[in-house]
Parts: structure tokens; sequence; C-alpha cells
């Protein structure tokens, strides 16, 4: 990540073809250092392409990955109308009321520090 983090600030910086010294100059200038298989690795591979065409192409690649599954539950349609998001929210109240008491007889009326 570091050796394509220096391509960007050249690139940036008005470089638009930046040699492998030049991406060693900037990550010696922060006390990184460069291996040299990864940056000659990244200048092959990016050798007479477009940085912004680069860029496109990797959020096009970036939006069909999965994220995770916690929004298929979050969109999931709740039956009843409007008035149907009260009833779930009251559930919840009375599972945290449950809870606590629950907590509480955990002890049996022993101190750890006791």
């Amino acid at each position: 990540m570091k050796v394509i983090a220096a391509y960007l600030l050249a690139v940036l910086g008005g470089n638009l073809s930046p040699s492998a010294g030049d991406l060693k100059d900037i990550l010696g200038s922060v006390g990184a250092e460069a291996d040299d298989g990864r940056v000659e690795l990244l200048l092959s591979q990016v050798k007479g392409k477009d940085i912004t065409e680069l860029i496109a192409s990797g959020r096009e690649k970036l939006a069909s990955v999965p994220s995770g599954g916690g929004a298929a539950a979050v969109a999931a349609p709740t039956s009843g109308g409007v008035g149907g998001g009260a009833a779930p929210a009251a559930e919840a109240k009375k599972e945290e009321k449950v809870e606590e008491k629950e907590e509480s007889d955990d002890d049996m009326g022993f101190s750890l520090f006791d």
C-alpha cells in the first residue's frame, strides 16, 4: 500500500510517469523503506495507463464486492403498516428488563471480594 500511496502522491504532485527512484525518494522522505520488487511490479502494471481510468475501474470492481449481511435484516419489510414499528421496540425493552433481573440473580448473595 505504501508503494501505491507514493505513486499516487507523485502523480498528484504533477509527475505523470514517476520512476522507481521517485517512489523511493518519496518513501524515504518519511522514513519508509521501499521493496524493489513491489516498486517494479507496480510500475510495470501501471505503465502507459491513465491513473484516473485505473481508479474508475477499481471503483467498479469494488462496487460488486459484498460488504456484509447486516443490511438485509435492516431492509426487511415489516408487517402491520405504520403501527408495526412500535411493537418490536416494546419487545426490546422487555428483553432488557429480563436481562437485568438475570444479572442480579447471578451473584446469589456472594460478592467476589467478601
